[in-house]
């Protein structure tokens, strides 16, 4: 089964590409089609697909995602559906850092960290689902030595990212939404891959950059 990605990578092997993709604009003029899957009968029931941002957005308010649609101006987003007999039933999308650096956590850098800006499913269980896909088969091809993920402290236990072998390297609490107003949460920072000597330090509070990088 061939996943079709956005991914603008020349590739040799797979999952290991010379440069990294381009993330696209944002196009959200394209409705969702649930049934347009193309794929052979042995691989119609399951198939994990891409998505356009516009389409990725139409599932987070669809299933009711506490952070709404990904909407960070002009920026793009790499985004995937899992999807059951040509419906789709979970939503990841990767996007670039807002800031510079992951807080303190000074070794996660735009130039080689990826976020996993959202994560969402169509009910319980199928967000770990998509959330192995997405580590196993999207992030090795992104070309990025980090991927990062800030879950709510307060919504959240953390067992989605802790059982897939993510490490919780931090916690942090954001600012005001600029652009939408919503206040300040706390927020779990998780990382994949995991380190053997993470950053202690690496758990501060405050405002920060960082106010839209939110999943």
């Amino acid at each position: 089964m061939k996943m079709r990605t956005f991914l603008k990578a020349r590739t040799g092997d797979w999952g290991k590409p010379t440069r990294k993709p381009r993330i696209e604009p944002a196009n959200e003029t394209l409705e969702l089609q649930p049934g347009r899957v193309q794929c052979s009968a042995l691989f119609s029931f399951v198939a994990y697909e891409s998505v356009t941002l516009g389409e990725a957005n139409q599932m987070l308010m669809a299933w009711g995602h506490k952070m709404g649609a990904l909407n960070r101006g002009n920026q793009g987003a790499i985004c995937h559906a899992l999807m059951h007999e040509g419906k789709p039933v979970a939503v990841t999308t990767a996007s670039n850092l807002i800031a510079g650096v992951v807080g303190n956590c000074d070794w996660m850098k735009r130039e080689n960290t990826i976020e996993l800006s959202r994560l969402c499913a169509a009910r319980g269980g199928l967000c770990r689902v998509a959330l192995r896909l997405w580590r196993e088969f999207v992030f090795p091809a992104l070309g990025y030595e980090y991927a990062v993920s800030y879950q709510d402290a307060d919504l959240h236990n953390g067992n989605t990212y802790r059982f897939d072998g993510w490490e919780r390297v931090g916690k942090s609490r954001s600012g005001t939404d600029t652009r939408s107003g919503r206040p300040g949460r706390n927020k779990y920072v998780w990382q994949w891959p995991p380190r053997k000597n993470p950053n202690k330090q690496c758990v501060y509070a405050g405002a920060v950059n960082m106010q839209q990088s939110e999943p």
